[in-house]
């Protein structure tokens, strides 16, 4: 891995300047991702910031999970409402060709110590790859049958990458309720979930939890999407695939500014990422970003 300088990263003071303007303008929940967000030192004092800016609701964490064990309850305590966990596999020799370091017992306890904390509703992030880890799906599905886990299959997408690697591995999450119904389950849509944001919602009768489907690929939700992502280098991007960007660092020190800048981002939001264009071969409108989902923060 190539990491960017710190002096290039924004500050904590940074990102709170930049929350205050979002929260002044309506934006009333907030994401922390990564990367990994838990590498970063003080975390649960930057959440305590966030939380107590006027106007800001909800704070969720989207993490690998291994650091999660130690953090849990100091997130909880400092504002953090609930947690977002990545996990591809629940195969421990596969978990570490996934994910390339770590160990998935690490990932399980986060889990466990989420639940315990009261960062809840726990939330699982699977995405699905052809040829390596589809064959879980039924086992992902009895997770979240037997306990109160809320698991989101996402399409694999090409973020800053779009070659035969990723074609290869594509799939279309209509084999979730293909494989769901061939397990027996009695599936219905479930609406009303606390912070689904894009994931069509589904429940199984009797389950404890449900699961989800993220489709930016088959079905995209771009007229919905009212997200802004900040990176950590001070970019806010107004859609995760293109590579159009705005420098929120240029509003730093002057609120207004940074209120036209946010305001900027929503009005160049494109109606279509055209990923399902890039997975046909066909020509597309934009220049794809070639920032890779570690850099931009999913």
């Amino acid at each position: 891995m190539a990491f960017a300088p710190s002096e290039q990263l924004l500050s904590y003071d940074h990102i709170v300047e930049v929350v205050e303007a979002a929260a002044a303008i309506g934006v009333t929940k907030l994401r922390i991702t990564g990367g990994e967000p838990l590498v970063r030192p003080g975390l649960d004092g930057l959440i305590r910031r966030l939380a107590a800016i006027p106007g800001i609701a909800d704070i969720a964490l989207t993490t690998n999970g291994m650091l999660l064990g130690k953090q849990a309850e100091a997130l909880k305590a400092a504002g953090l409402n609930r947690v977002n966990i990545s996990l591809d596999t629940l195969d421990a020799s596969r978990f570490r060709l996934i994910a390339r370091r770590g160990e998935l017992k690490r990932v399980m306890d986060g889990i466990k110590a989420a639940a315990a904390a009261g960062l809840t509703p726990i939330k699982l992030n699977c995405v699905l790859l052809k040829g390596i880890n589809e064959d879980e799906i039924a086992q992902f599905l009895k997770l979240a049958y037997e306990h109160p886990m809320h698991v989101r299959f996402i399409e694999y997408m090409p973020i800053g990458h779009a070659d035969d690697n990723w074609r290869n591995h594509y799939l279309s999450l209509s084999r979730v309720l293909e494989i769901a119904e061939a397990e027996g389950y009695q599936i219905s849509r479930r609406m009303n979930v606390q912070g689904n944001g894009p994931s069509d919602d589904w429940q199984m009768e009797g389950a404890a939890g449900s699961f989800g489907l993220i489709h930016p690929i088959s079905d995209h939700f771009c007229k919905s999407c009212n997200r802004l992502r900040l990176t950590s280098d001070g970019s806010i991007k107004p859609c995760l695939y293109w590579v159009d960007e705005l420098n929120a660092k240029e509003g730093l020190g002057n609120p207004e500014a940074m209120k036209r800048l946010l305001y900027r981002a929503m009005d160049v939001k494109p109606e279509n990422h055209e990923m399902a264009a890039k997975l046909a071969n066909e020509a597309q409108s934009h220049v794809p970003t070639d920032r890779r989902m570690s850099q931009i923060g999913g």
